[in-house]
């Protein structure tokens, strides 16, 4: 039973590796330009904060499992393993969180402030946040699904 519990967390650990070296890759490879009464207009991750504390965010998270899969599984350090994926987590969330509210406001705009819908000059360069977003959500409902695997196998001994 051991042994499927630590499986289980392995194939969680590596779709979590794939995911945010995914998000990681498309972020980064977003940009477009265009040109706009006579201005060039280039649209990137790196013009924004939100967008750069997703890619670093993703990245970290990426470290950490990496990490995790060259320790050893039998320790004793299973409570701060349980913690440090709790703060992974919460560190996921608030990214995809902040990326997702910009990248609404890229799409949408905001009639209130004068801000614009840039989504319909720079169609590639959405489609490749949309397309990061996906990957990070998927990470964060990952390790989400990391952290209750050991609760539920803790109030339930006979479970894996």
């Amino acid at each position: 039973m051991a042994k499927t519990k630590r499986l289980l967390t392995l194939f969680l650990r590596f779709l979590a590796i794939g995911a945010t070296i995914a998000a990681v890759i498309v972020m980064v490879t977003s940009h477009e330009s265009t040109e706009v009464f006579n201005l060039t207009f280039t649209a990137k991750y790196s013009n924004d904060p939100a967008f750069k504390y997703f890619v670093v965010a993703e990245a970290i998270a990426c470290g950490y499992s990496l990490i995790l899969l060259f320790t050893c599984s039998q320790t004793s350090l299973g409570r701060l393993v349980l913690i440090l994926d709790v703060v992974i987590a919460m560190l996921l969330t608030s990214s995809v969180s902040a990326a997702l509210a910009i990248a609404h406001v890229g799409k949408k705009g905001n009639t209130h402030a004068g801000w614009l819908p840039i989504c319909g000059q720079v169609p590639k360069f959405c489609d490749h946040v949309t397309g990061a977003l996906v990957a990070g959500f998927a990470a964060a409902i990952i390790y989400l699904i990391l952290i209750f695997c050991p609760l539920y196998s803790a109030q339930n001994p006979l479970y894996l």
